[in-house]
């Protein structure tokens, strides 16, 4: 799928992780968890580049031996807990843009926390967006629970409320209007959408959906073995 186009993919792991310590080291179908989506993206095909930023050397040499180029070091000031992660995108995409002296157009980011996507994912949701003529791409699936129907908020006398407050009192989740779940496996920017974004998303954004099967994200050992059972049963 390579045209004329220079596309980027940018893959983040910090070493550092305090609810599933040292998740980005953890074997996952006997590989450590960030070959899946380093494989993905290579073999995807797509991609002009495929960069690893990291802080970790640990995690460095293993993303060089699954094939990303992994040069840089990621600053500190870019790999603490409240590090946001669009410095960290467009620090990898200024160093990939210096190494190959070339200006990339795209910009993808696969977290390796989500490693049920497949291969397809990344190609589809490419094509979509291409389509599309938005800004940028994000993915996620159908949420399970609703803010309209089963998601409140606890007040300070225990006494709840819905998160959102309905014109209208649903009997059936069903009923409710339909909601989604950002599931942090599918970023795609044109590059100026890439250095222009201020919040969690560009004001022309296209929203990709995947089933929950593919759309879990490792942030405990629950997550993690859930992805276990999904990924030997798909």
């Amino acid at each position: 799928m390579k045209n004329q186009k220079k596309i980027l993919c940018v893959v983040c792991a910090r070493g550092g992780s305090k609810r599933l310590k040292n998740k980005n080291f953890k074997n996952l179908f006997g590989k450590p968890l960030i070959y899946h989506t380093i494989n993905q993206a290579l073999k995807s095909k797509i991609f002009n580049n495929v960069v690893f930023s990291s802080d970790s050397l640990g995690l460095k040499k293993i993303a060089k031996e699954s094939g990303a180029d992994a040069w840089f070091t990621r600053p500190k000031k870019l790999s603490n807990d409240s590090a946001a992660k669009m410095p960290v995108i467009r620090h990898a995409v200024i160093e990939a843009e210096k190494k190959y002296k070339i200006k990339f157009d795209y910009i993808f980011d696969l977290d390796v926390t989500s490693p049920l996507r497949k291969v397809s994912d990344i190609k589809k949701a490419f094509t979509l967006f291409l389509k599309s003529n938005q800004d940028m791409l994000i993915s996620g699936n159908k949420s399970r629970k609703n803010p309209y129907f089963n998601m409140v908020e606890k007040k300070k006398d225990n006494s709840l409320k819905l998160v959102v407050k309905p014109k209208n009192y649903y009997v059936r989740t069903q009923d409710a209007p339909v909601v989604y779940e950002l599931n942090a496996s599918i970023y795609i920017w044109k590059r100026q959408a890439c250095f222009a974004q201020k919040g969690p998303f560009c004001k022309k954004t296209f929203f990709y959906e995947m089933p929950y099967s593919r759309s879990i994200d490792i942030d405990s050992l629950s997550d993690f073995k859930m992805v276990e059972f999904f990924g030997k049963n798909r």
